[in-house]
């Protein structure tokens, strides 16, 4: 049963919560923002590289990957805050949890980009020399 205090009575009206949400997680997460800048250069190279269609396939669902890992974990946390902020071993172990989510997300990014840059670069390197 939804809560009738946070039911959005429109799609525009719903939209408007996730627009706010995005820029609440802007605003307050320096992780968030950390990321955003990475993909951005992530994004920036993928142009100078002019890597393929299916690398980009790979690369925006990595960066999307870790955009939304990095959401539910702080949304996590808040939620974990709500609840106490007395030392609880379940509150730490869905803190924990999560924030192991965002590093395996993260780790699997990093091989993702080396997977599909490398080669570029190599050639790259090549072609200078």
């Amino acid at each position: 049963m939804k809560n009738s205090l946070y039911k959005a009575s429109s799609f525009y009206k719903s939209q408007g919560y996730a627009r706010n949400g995005l820029k609440l997680i802007f605003k307050n997460e320096r992780n968030f923002r950390i990321d955003l800048v990475v993909a951005g250069i992530v994004i920036v190279c993928g142009f100078l590289f002019k890597i393929s269609y299916s690398n980009w396939i790979a690369i925006s669902l990595v960066i999307s990957m870790v955009l939304i890992s990095e959401s539910v974990n702080s949304a996590i946390e808040a939620l974990c805050d709500t609840i106490s902020q007395d030392y609880k071993v379940n509150i730490k172990y869905a803190k924990d949890v999560s924030a192991g989510a965002v590093l395996v997300s993260s780790i699997v990014s990093v091989i993702t980009g080396v997977i599909v840059f490398l080669p570029y670069i190599i050639e790259a390197i090549h072609n200078i020399f």
